[in-house]
């Protein structure tokens, strides 16, 4: 799922790394400048968690507001359950190709749904899981076999760092700009230094680009290195059939202050326990519908 495609390497060699040299960022909206505004937070006794931060399912907050202050737990639809089965099912695959073990899909995924107590079995999800699980399987051995080709004295572990230079579900503190103590990125590519953010999703959001940027100036905060381009992996079905395309980008400063005021606006909604009131609109995938009586 994060492998760059040939398009997608030229645009990040021959467009996005020059223009990010050439136009640069603020040092105040790098990450190793959370100690000063505008990344310093205003609450030192708050954490959130970076779903809430990026979210904007509902255009006011609301559901943050739902979630966090009055602790409810919402509405769970399909497209969520679906969402977290692929997430689950990719980070999976390919820590197991990564580590070098042998997971039969069935078996895992059965053991996954006993652990969390699911009696209910969705067929179509379970199909749309395996055909993420062979499609990251294939792509895995894929790239293995060309590093392997092309490093023909290399290790197994040299080629597997070079040719899958991934940390998938990488754990990180956010702490120090306000956020849980322990985010999970679903992957970061240390040789190209790509933040990947994978979206169960048909439709392209602008907003979706607020995870990379957000881990990007998480990983700043912590390791103190630039990390200056974000990819949004989308993920489709037609029935059970996967479609995957990317949204690479440059992760500016204008997306990095938004990142910050989305941030500030959340952290005050929970620190002060404020209701932000009724959106005019609501997204259908709003876990908080019933909630808001908008349902």
């Amino acid at each position: 799922m994060f492998f760059l495609s040939e398009i997608d390497h030229k645009r990040l060699v021959n467009q996005i790394l020059p223009h990010a040299r050439e136009v640069g960022v603020s040092e105040d909206l790098r990450g190793w400048s959370w100690h000063k505004p505008p990344l310093k937070p205003y609450y030192d006794d708050v954490r959130i968690p970076m779903y809430s931060v990026c979210s904007r399912y509902c255009p006011t907050g609301r559901d943050i507001f739902l979630n966090i202050v009055k602790k409810k737990k919402g509405t769970i639809n399909r497209k969520i359950i679906l969402g977290a089965a692929i997430h689950e099912t990719v980070k999976t695959a390919l820590n197991a190709f990564i580590d070098g073990r042998e997971v039969n899909f069935d078996e895992w995924y059965e053991a996954v749904l006993n652990a969390k107590g699911v009696k209910k079995r969705d067929e179509v999800v379970r199909e749309r899981s395996r055909s993420a699980w062979r499609f990251t399987r294939v792509m895995c051995e894929s790239r293995f076999m060309e590093g392997v080709s092309r490093q023909p004295y290399a290790s197994k572990r040299d080629v597997m760092s070079t040719a899958l230079p991934f940390l998938v579900d990488h754990r990180i503190s956010g702490e120090l700009l306000g956020l849980s103590g322990l985010l999970g990125i679903d992957c970061y590519d240390y040789l190209r230094n790509v933040v990947f953010d994978l979206k169960v999703s048909d439709e392209v959001r602008d907003w979706y680009r607020l995870y990379p940027t957000g881990y990007a100036v998480v990983l700043e905060s912590v390791y103190e290195i630039p990390v200056d381009v974000g990819c949004i992996v989308y993920v489709r079905f037609r029935e059970n059939k996967l479609t995957v395309t990317s949204d690479l980008f440059f992760i500016s400063d204008d997306l990095r202050s938004w990142w910050v005021e989305e941030r500030d606006k959340k952290l005050e909604i929970v620190a002060q326990k404020k209701d932000p009131g009724f959106p005019n609109v609501c997204y259908e995938e709003c876990m908080y519908r019933m909630e808001c009586g908008t349902g």
